[in-house]
C-alpha cells in the first residue's frame, strides 16, 4: 500500500544500515553498488508489471514510492 517493492527495501535498508554501524570504504562501495543495482532490479521489474497489468500498475506506481513510503 505504501511501497511497491518491500522486499528490495529490506536490503536497501540493510545494507545502509550495517555501513553506517561500520564506516568503512569497502562498506560505501557496496552500499553504494547495492543501491544501484537493486534500483535498476525495481525498474525492471516495473517494466515488467507494467507490460503485464498495464494502466493499472501505472496508477498504482503513481500511488505509491519505490523504497521508503513518503520519501522515495
Amino acid at each position: 500500500h505504501y511501497i511497491r517493492h518491500p522486499l528490495y527495501s529490506s536490503l536497501f535498508l540493510l545494507t545502509w544500515g550495517i555501513f553506517f554501524k561500520s564506516l568503512t570504504l569497502p562498506g560505501m562501495v557496496l552500499a553504494v553498488f547495492s543501491t544501484i543495482f537493486l534500483v535498476l532490479t525495481a525498474k525492471a521489474d516495473e517494466a515488467e508489471c507494467t507490460q503485464f497489468f498495464g494502466s493499472q500498475y501505472t496508477e498504482y506506481i503513481k500511488r505509491t514510492k519505490m523504497f521508503i513510503p513518503y520519501v522515495f
